[in-house]
């Protein structure tokens, strides 16, 4: 029997990719809002408990009220949230199925998942299993930066990148989140356990899709001391068995010519990880799509998962 899926907010740019997603797809029967009610409580109340599966693609503050409008005697409708608003709420499961086998098990036995950030996929992939495998402590001043194409920056940004007539400084690199207070920071401390907040800069850059986001590692200060081919290693077993993350061979080419491209995996589901540096400073990156692995490819695995079906299904890997 096909389940019954709602998208609230399909107007935005992960709404419209989960759109795409299910578009090959004979398992799912979407149900669709009126336009001119998109905005309407009763409405949506309607098709987000007559769902199997709702995925809600709002601003916080909506996907708060969208989700309080499950009917209290509805058991069996699944709520997936791609906004910030649920990420480290009580009650609600983290969608990253890699990191360990129990968000693996809270995502297959949850009816409440958040899905991840972008940029926080990107730092949680690096630093969970460091401190997890006893390599990095929670204590560890950790340090990250990240390069991102602008389709995660919303309509109004996206417009002004794409219009004839941008400001000259569109083009180029353009570093925020300069006051320390990204959206992302509060899952990137919460999900990794780590003792202090981060320090981020993460850059927007003049392409469409795709982001590199990396820690600077001072092999000394790690709780257990590693070369780059020992932590590539580590990265290797720790990941083994998950088809949605690659680590970099020994000898990548990627890695060797001494460049890591944002858009290189632009339209891939996966990430791929990479260590770099020397025997003093470290490098850790991962390169994925923020649009893909990073956002409605990340929904729509979850949804697999929850489903028991293949979990690449509808994805491109």
């Amino acid at each position: 029997m096909k389940k019954k899926v709602f998208v609230d907010g399909s107007e935005g740019t992960t709404g419209l990719r989960i759109f795409e997603r299910f578009q090959n797809r004979d398992d799912v029967e979407i149900l669709k809002i009126d336009p001119e009610l998109r905005k309407d409580p009763e409405e949506r109340r309607k098709l987000i408990n007559a769902s199997d599966i709702t995925f809600l693609c709002l601003p916080d503050v909506a996907s708060k009220e969208s989700a309080s409008l499950v009917d209290p005697d509805n058991d069996h409708v699944v709520i997936f949230d791609t906004s910030t608003a649920h990420r480290t709420a009580e009650g609600w499961a983290y969608g990253f199925p890699e990191i360990s086998s129990a968000h693996r098990e809270a995502i297959r036995n949850g009816k409440r998942i958040a899905v991840p950030g972008c940029y926080a996929t990107g730092f949680i992939s690096l630093t969970y299993p460091m401190i997890a495998g006893g390599i990095m402590s929670k204590d560890y001043p950790v340090s990250s930066f990240a390069l991102s194409g602008y389709s995660g920056a919303g309509k109004k940004t996206i417009a002004i990148y794409e219009s004839e007539d941008r400001p000259s400084e569109f083009s180029s690199g353009r570093e925020y989140a300069l006051a320390q207070q990204h959206k992302h920071l509060k899952e990137m401390q919460a999900v990794t356990g780590l003792a202090r907040t981060p320090l981020f800069s993460p850059i927007i850059d003049d392409y469409y899709s795709g982001m590199v986001v990396s820690l600077q590692i001072y092999a000394d200060m790690l709780q257990k001391k590693m070369t780059p081919a020992e932590l590539l290693a580590f990265f290797r077993e720790y990941y083994k068995d998950q088809k949605f993350i690659t680590v970099a061979a020994d000898d990548d080419e990627i890695a060797a010519s001494g460049f890591l491209a944002g858009n290189s995996l632009s339209g891939w589901d996966g990430l791929k990880i990479y260590v770099t540096g020397n025997e003093d400073r470290i490098i850790v990156s991962s390169q994925f799509d923020n649009l893909g692995k990073g956002a409605s490819g990340a929904a729509i695995q979850c949804m697999n998962i929850k489903l028991g079906c293949d979990e690449a299904k509808g994805l491109n890997l």
